[in-house]
């Protein structure tokens, strides 16, 4: 045999690659101790020449990494910059409009980044150099501060009187608006003890919010991408509950809308996990802090529950808890009341309800949570946490990713349950009241008696005040009583069904019996309901604060009901701004909708055109004529016959 020739044997061996062999005394070794086994008696706890030989690449590996660890991480995060930096150049050269909310996004992670590293690195020389300016600032500050709220009071009442001038009808809104303001304010625990400044800051924000989200052409196409996001990667729920249901099966409800809940609690773990959750919470809540002078265990709190449920956020303050002040508490449990979880989001995007307007929901009740807790429950206490400029979050127990997906998935389970329960609950308890309700009014020859149409007679006006028009109030009414004594779980639901009828072009009346509200009484009902304010929640808020701190118990159960009461006047608030700043849709040209359009099945546009159709139609003497752009036009009476397919008027008498 050929010298370097290679058997089995110095195969089996490690003969081949000299680097490896060992001698027969070291594999006699190995063979007693294992293949890397410790020696007895001399060379107690040391591994054999043979096997650090063979470790010795991977060890130098392992050294290498571990001695230029921050350098090879900064060489990583270069290089994902690099590549996020031509993906984001590449993305505004071919369409910048179409890639605006990146630009939005990627502007507000590159300022707070860039603040981060000026504070850590230059932000103490910068405070010294401005130690003047700021001595000078502080002796003119009353004056500055009046100033810039009487140039932004100015500008707001201008604004609101060129803006209102076009649809007047917002002024209800805003009058709605301001009584509830003035509501809280008379059920305030100390009227002389409130922070005006936290009032104002937190409304001015909660404004500011809304009319860049709701008004502005970027803050619009940002959301609504956002929520188009959120719908397209709720759909990736379908492949999981295909798999385990099946196709048919998915279907039904609680196999189309419940698995999203998993799937979403599954997401927002991995976030936390990965501390992007953390992050934002922290710049909401300096945010927040710095403009409103709240404390920063309150305000985090608050900042947390824009993403995580009632119970969760209060989580996020836990060490602090037995240390607040009856005020911070009350702001706590504020905001619980007034927000929804990002869990239960999904549920509700799933269900139809607009994506882009439940996230400025639940955004906008943040602020607003904050300002209107210390109205009605102002600080008279020394606060412990005054000072303290942030809370230090934790990212969890989890030791990587597939654990954090893991836990966020089985936490679930027991939410997905809840959500079950609850609906199978009170929709069978809601049948039971109606039913009995309905046999109570016929002993009285009152046809149709039922809890909703209670609740439209007694919180009509208050449906009207958010800026419903009057023949839509019964049923944003309606829905608010439900959402208010039952749950939001199945108000929603409701509306979603509202929603599915007007989009199928459905007549808008049934007989007295609306089928569906307008796009304005939609947005209107969407933020009065957005948010954990029930009867039913008193329980929950109860429960999950009591086990955190129940030395406290009966602090907490003392305020429950009056941050039950703020919780559902914040979500009004957000209605009556959502009502103020809505932009009713432009009808576009019916003409050429007509003549392009696929009618062969009723939509919401084709029922507008008809409507419009109908308005422009004149019978006399027996004479069908047209006014407007339909005047002259020599199909419009083909027109009109399609639309007395779908829809019934006068206009229809003689047509086919």
């Amino acid at each position: 045999m050929e010298a370097n020739q290679i058997t089995l044997e110095s195969f089996e061996n490690g003969t081949e690659n000299p680097a490896f062999s060992c001698t027969g005394e070291e594999r006699l070794n190995e063979e007693r101790h294992g293949p890397c086994g410790e020696r007895r008696g001399e060379g107690q706890g040391q591994l054999s020449s043979c096997c650090r030989r063979t470790l010795q690449p991977a060890t130098r590996a392992k050294r290498f990494c571990k001695a230029h660890a921050k350098m090879l991480r900064r060489i990583m995060l270069g290089l994902l910059g690099i590549g996020y930096l031509c993906y984001f150049i590449a993305a505004c050269w071919l369409n910048f409009q179409r890639a605006l909310p990146l630009v939005i996004m990627t502007a507000v992670v590159a300022f707070f980044t860039c603040w981060s590293l000026f504070k850590k690195f230059y932000g103490a020389k910068v405070l010294l150099l401005l130690r003047p300016v700021w001595k000078c600032f502080q002796e003119w500050s009353l004056w500055l501060r009046w100033l810039l709220w009487a140039a932004l009071l100015g500008g707001l009442i201008a604004w609101l009187v060129l803006d209102t001038s076009k649809n007047p009808e917002q002024l209800i809104s805003l009058a709605g608006f301001c009584f509830l303001v003035l509501f809280l304010f008379a059920c305030s625990k100390h009227h002389g003890a409130v922070s005006w400044r936290a009032v104002l800051w937190g409304l001015g924000l909660e404004f500011l919010f809304g009319i860049f989200v709701l008004r502005t052409t970027p803050g619009i196409q940002a959301f609504q991408w956002l929520g188009d996001q959120i719908q397209f990667f709720l759909g990736y729920t379908t492949a999981g509950s295909s798999f385990v249901f099946g196709n048919l099966i998915i279907e039904v409800f609680a196999f189309q809308t419940l698995p999203i809940v998993v799937f979403f609690s599954c997401a927002m773990s991995i976030l936390y996990y990965l501390g992007v959750m953390q992050w934002i919470i922290v710049k909401i809540s300096w945010l927040l802090q710095v403009s409103m002078g709240t404390t920063s265990t309150e305000t985090l709190s608050v900042a947390g529950n824009i993403f995580v449920g009632q119970t969760e956020a209060p989580l996020l303050v836990r060490p602090y808890l037995a240390d607040m002040t009856h005020s911070e508490l009350h702001a706590v449990m504020t905001g619980g009341f007034s927000t929804i979880a990002g869990s239960v989001m999904g549920a509700y995007i799933a269900f139809g309800i607009d994506a882009a307007s439940l996230i400025a929901a639940s955004v906008m009740a943040a602020p607003c949570a904050l300002a209107m807790s210390k109205l009605i429950y102002p600080e008279v206490e020394e606060s412990k946490f005054k000072g303290k400029e942030s809370v230090q979050l934790s990212r969890g127990e989890e030791q990587n990713v597939l654990e954090a997906a893991s836990n966020g998935a089985a936490t679930s389970v027991g939410l997905v349950a809840n959500i079950a329960a609850n609906l199978i609950a009170f929709l069978a308890v809601l049948e039971f009241i109606n039913s009995a309700l309905r046999w109570l009014g016929e002993m009285v020859d009152i046809e149709g008696l039922s809890f909703q149409v209670i609740c439209s007679y007694v919180l009509m006006p208050v449906a009207f005040l958010m800026g419903a028009d009057w023949a839509d109030s019964p049923v944003v009414a309606e829905l608010l009583g439900i959402k208010i004594f039952l749950n939001e779980f199945v108000a929603y639901q409701q509306l979603a069904e509202y929603k599915k009828k007007r989009l199928a072009g459905l007549p808008e009346w049934d007989g007295s019996r609306k089928q569906w509200i307008s796009e304005r009484a939609e947005s209107i009902a969407t933020f009065a309901l957005c948010g954990f304010a029930n009867l039913s929640s008193i329980g929950i808020m109860l429960g999950g604060l009591s086990s955190m701190v129940p030395q406290r118990r009966g602090v907490i159960a003392s305020l429950v009901l009056r941050a039950l009461l703020t919780g559902i006047c914040v979500s009004m608030l957000n209605a009556c701004l959502a009502g103020l700043l809505h932009v009713p849709m432009e009808v576009g040209d019916c003409v050429t909708f007509f003549r392009t359009a696929n009618i062969s099945s009723p939509t919401y546009p084709l029922y507008t055109c008809c409507q419009e159709l109908f308005a422009s139609s004149v019978l006399e003497n027996g004479t069908l004529s047209f006014t407007g752009p339909w005047a002259g036009l020599a199909q419009a009476v083909l027109h009109l016959a399609q639309c007395c397919r779908h829809y019934n008027h006068t206009s229809c008498v003689g047509t086919t």
